[in-house]
């Protein structure tokens, strides 16, 4: 698991690095050290400005964008790092790319590769053939853009309702590699958000996002069972004052599916879920990140938190505006407020959610070895938003 945050100094000009990306394009373009601005760029996602027009075109893809520079005149290809992307616009989006798709399909071999053109993270790469092979060996060292990463951008919120709203979408903002703290012109791209939205959500609409929206604000999507199982044991806590043995709450959801004429499928389910709950609880205890008398009450982060990123899936689909978005996180975030009294209580609470929902997967163990990173250094790392921003 890797930090990348916003640099501490400003360059000459007297920006401030949105992320570490363009902080280390800056250091090594200054530097005039080539190896390292491809070691960067191939680390990185690119960006390439497209009209929404061209890229709703079915089986169209638009040819790379080009143009001449003003002071060499020569002809430039330029993409964006992720912490250079411009506002959010109605018609105007960006597909993603890497060095090493570029390099495979570069148009013309007299034109150069531009980044971030006409900004203080600047910087121009030749492409010739013998240019493109070294492209492609940096993308094989450095293993292309990397997941789990906490990214944050300097210029997004950092404090307050939008921030703490952002934060609740942070374990799958780090799990993807991106940017947690942004409401802007792309979730991951174009393509790829309106992808995300129709499987598995099967939102293809605004009227299917805000449908699904309301029933990820409910809490209606973590499973009814599940959460009946931990409102059950909570139950007998509160009655019992102490914590009650596994024995008496399987028989306390036993009762109550009874009562409720529950078939047997439907108990079966809930069996077991319990059973589930009790081996992740024992795992985060042995692990050091559920304290020995503690216990989770409530899978509502897991819909809380996927929400967050549903909302920026569908602000970078065009699905909404960033007005409507923003008012979006900000009503999530205080539903979420409601369910948890802290940072830790919500990360355990949706890193439980997320292991039960794939216990069954074969990479069932490399998801919880996941989780647990995501948990630890959402609520370690000093960078943290769960650090640095109160939770009520």
């Amino acid at each position: 698991m890797t930090t990348s945050t916003d640099a501490d100094t400003n360059t000459d000009t007297g920006w401030a690095p949105p992320t570490e990306t363009e902080r280390l394009l800056y250091e090594a373009t200054a530097r005039a050290d080539g190896d390292a601005v491809l070691d960067v760029l191939s680390r990185s996602r690119l960006y390439v400005l497209v009209a929404r027009l061209h890229a709703d075109t079915p089986g169209y893809t638009a040819p790379l964008p080009s143009g001449p520079d003003p002071a060499t005149g020569r002809t430039h290809v330029p993409v964006l790092t992720p912490g250079m992307l411009p506002p959010w616009h109605p018609e105007w989006v960006f597909r993603r790319t890497t060095l090493a798709e570029l390099a495979t399909s570069w148009p013309d071999n007299s034109w150069w590769l531009a980044v971030n053109p006409g900004t203080p993270y600047a910087t121009t790469v030749k492409a010739r053939p013998a240019h493109r092979r070294a492209w492609l060996r940096a993308d094989a060292k450095s293993g292309g853009p990397g997941r789990n990463r906490l990214i944050t951008h300097a210029g997004g919120p950092l404090h307050g309702p939008l921030a703490h709203g952002l934060a609740l979408g942070a374990h799958l903002a780090v799990d993807n590699g991106i940017v947690w703290n942004q409401l802007g012109a792309a979730y991951l791209d174009y393509p790829t958000d309106i992808a995300r939205l129709h499987h598995p959500w099967h939102i293809g609409n605004r009227a299917a996002y805000r449908q699904t929206l309301d029933a990820l604000m409910a809490t209606r999507l973590i499973g009814r069972t599940h959460e009946f199982v931990l409102r059950t044991r909570l139950g007998l806590v509160e009655r019992l004052r102490r914590a009650p043995s596994q024995r008496e709450w399987s028989d306390s959801v036993t009762a109550a599916l009874n009562r409720r004429g529950a078939s047997e499928e439907e108990s079966a389910e809930a069996g077991e879920s319990l059973v589930r709950v009790v081996r992740y609880e024992n795992r985060f205890r042995a692990d050091g990140i559920l304290a020995p008398d503690a216990r989770i009450d409530t899978l509502a982060a897991f819909d809380h938190g996927r929400a967050v990123n549903v909302v920026r899936l569908a602000l970078g689909a065009r699905y909404c505006d960033p007005y409507e978005a923003e008012q979006a996180v900000l009503r999530i975030g205080e539903l979420a407020r409601r369910s948890y009294g802290s940072w830790e209580e919500f990360s355990l609470g949706y890193a439980l959610t997320r292991l039960i929902y794939f216990d069954t997967d074969d990479d069932s163990e490399v998801r919880y070895q996941e989780s647990l990173d995501h948990h630890r250094v959402l609520t370690q790392d000093p960078a943290s938003p769960y650090r640095n921003i109160p939770w009520s």
